[in-house]
């Protein structure tokens, strides 16, 4: 039996590296390919990557926020925030609604226990160039 049994072996293991031989090339072949397309991409990024970076360098870069105002910087008092507020009879909840931040945000501002960023400095002086009308038709548009 011992015969039998190493000669079903050998034919299996022939059988085996037959198929295997005929499927081999086809897996080379489009190994080979993707590898290919792999490299054409790569190649591809970098050339985007290198234009991309030759148009930021052409691009103006964003003003910051000393150039963005007239010659006079921006300057923040919290009791004058406080007063701009209650002249124009809104909440802390409507004033952060209008400037974008919070109303925690807002009533530490006018204690003064924290100052707005630049950016906030900007929505700051928009509303305080509106009046009492301007501003609740802002807040009105904006529920």
């Amino acid at each position: 039996m011992s015969t039998f049994a190493n000669q079903l072996k050998s034919e299996i293991a022939r059988i085996a590296k037959k198929e295997i031989k005929l499927e081999t090339p086809s897996l080379k072949k489009s190994s080979a390919q993707y590898r290919s397309d792999i490299a054409a991409l790569k190649r591809r990024v970098a050339a985007l990557e290198t234009l991309v970076s030759k148009l930021s360098k052409l691009t103006p870069h964003p003003l910051k926020v000393e150039e963005a105002t007239d010659a006079s910087p921006m300057r923040f008092r919290a009791d004058g925030f406080a007063s701009m507020r209650k002249k124009l009879a809104i909440t802390a909840q409507e004033m952060g609604s209008l400037v974008g931040v919070t109303a925690q945000s807002i009533l530490k501002w006018e204690h003064g226990k924290s100052k707005p960023r630049a950016s906030q400095l900007l929505a700051i002086a928009a509303v305080r160039k509106m009046g009492k009308r301007d501003v609740q038709e802002r807040l009105l548009a904006s529920k």
